[in-house]
């Protein structure tokens, strides 16, 4: 599902990741955690084929960005949801009309578009608010819609950079729970955070933790071990 072989990015000015190898398949769960700046972000980018290694290989679903062509990123990206910390909704659409977005550009006909939205927001239990503006969510709603728009399209990887950074305890653990269902379901997660309680309350996930560009921890080593 996603493979990182000794992969290196360079910049100009500085080396974002140094030989990072790691992979996950169906359904895995793992945070990405580290300070800023320690690589998290751009390990995202990479599996989002937003950038290429200067070195060494990322695989996603079954493509790899060495080989990938351009006008195969977007068939990727299809299969890969994305959630960020700021949210990025339309803040002149409805929670409905966000998640339906994301279905009218891939070209889905109205009848599917306007059931799959429902049981989407069903399913991130904002079904009693389909017709609210973002302005009139909480942050946590507005996450949820975020998530439920990740999905739209049933990726089989679903990338988080700090989901949670801009919300309360109480919305953090629903948010963290609604993650932890998807990947239940069989979409491999991978969640970036800097919340270190949030993953010590989430002993079954899998950790990888940056430094300075490298993986100087990860939990399924140490269970190896």
């Amino acid at each position: 599902m996603i493979r990182f072989e000794n992969v290196v990015k360079r910049y100009a000015r500085a080396t974002a990741l140094d030989g990072v190898s790691f992979q996950l398949g169906k359904g895995d769960f793992c945070f990405l955690t580290g300070h800023s700046g320690a690589g998290k972000s751009t390990v995202l980018r990479l599996l989002h084929m937003a950038e290429r290694p200067t070195s060494g290989d990322v695989r996603v679903s079954g493509y790899s960005a060495s080989k990938v062509r351009r006008r195969d990123i977007a068939r990727l990206r299809r299969k890969i949801g994305y959630v960020f910390q700021d949210f990025r909704l339309l803040q002149d659409r409805t929670a409905a009309e966000n998640v339906a977005f994301a279905l009218e550009v891939t070209g889905a006909k109205r009848s599917e578009i306007r059931t799959r939205v429902g049981r989407l927001l069903s399913h991130v239990g904002l079904a009693a608010k389909s017709g609210a503006l973002p302005s009139q969510l909480s942050g946590g709603e507005q996450q949820r819609v975020a998530v439920a728009r990740a999905l739209a399209n049933d990726p089989l990887v679903l990338l988080a950079d700090e989901p949670t950074g801009n919300l309360d305890e109480r919305a953090t653990r629903g948010v963290y729970e609604l993650f932890r269902e998807i990947s239940a379901a069989g979409t491999a997660v991978v969640f970036a955070t800097h919340d270190l309680e949030l993953v010590r309350r989430a002993p079954f996930a899998r950790v990888l933790e940056l430094d300075h560009g490298k993986i100087v921890f990860d939990s399924a080593a140490r269970g190896a071990a």
